[in-house]
């Protein structure tokens, strides 16, 4: 039996973090026997951050290691695919770049950010929650800043992101997944971010894009609806 230990779910997702829904996609298209330990205290896992796995051999951190982990036991999350090139480059846009506006829909909206504290910091005694949590807020828009998105308006990054969301369109086609008509590994990466962005609590510009794209919100729920745990 493997433990994934992750973020506690909210939003309507099984995770408030899209890489903890990552890594729940792959233990089921995996098939393997597990369960779930939520905890919002990174900091006692590998790298600081969840997702981590407990297995039999240790803990594994970090969702592309636990999809290493699982390929060594057996899993194959491509198939039939033969582009494994393109479908690399459609996990590293929706993890290098899409998820970070994410991050800044949450963490940068004024609006939005006393319900993220709220929800992702209760266990945070209420006298304590809002000094803290202005804390860890300022220093993740200070890396955001550093990383480069975190200096553009909404607007701008709307503009940035949207060859992203016209790709992924333009790639399903008429295709029920990114690599064809069999759900395969970039869509666990890619369909988590879309689904991430439509579960922001209010909306945003990058939300109601997707939202009013039938072909990525319908994706982003085909993927969820065939891969949610039983």
């Amino acid at each position: 039996m493997i433990t994934l230990i992750t973020y506690q779910a909210g939003f309507g997702q099984l995770s408030f973090s899209p890489f903890c829904v990552k890594a729940m996609w792959l233990l089921q298209a995996a098939g393997v026997d597990w369960k779930r330990e939520d905890s919002n205290d990174p900091r006692k896992f590998p790298y600081a951050k969840l997702p981590a796995i407990r297995t039999p051999s240790g803990v594994i951190g970090d969702s592309h290691n636990i999809q290493s982990y699982l390929e060594k036991q057996g899993a194959d999350f491509w198939g039939e695919v033969t582009d494994r090139a393109t479908g690399h480059a459609f996990i590293r846009m929706a993890e290098e770049h899409m998820y970070f506006h994410v991050l800044l829909d949450r963490w940068g909206n004024d609006e939005i950010w006393p319900i993220i504290r709220e929800n992702y910091f209760a266990e945070i005694p209420a006298i304590l929650r809002k000094p803290i949590t202005g804390s860890f807020r300022k220093a993740l828009l200070k890396a955001l800043k550093t990383q480069g998105l975190g200096r553009f308006s909404q607007v701008e990054r709307l503009q940035r992101i949207e060859p992203d969301l016209a790709a992924i369109a333009a790639r399903l086609g008429d295709h029920a997944y990114l690599m064809g008509d069999e759900i395969s590994l970039p869509d666990y990466s890619v369909a988590a971010m879309l689904c991430a962005a439509l579960a922001s609590p209010l909306p945003t510009p990058f939300s109601e894009r997707v939202a009013n794209d039938a072909i990525l919100s319908d994706y982003a729920a085909r993927v969820e609806n065939r891969m949610k745990p039983a």
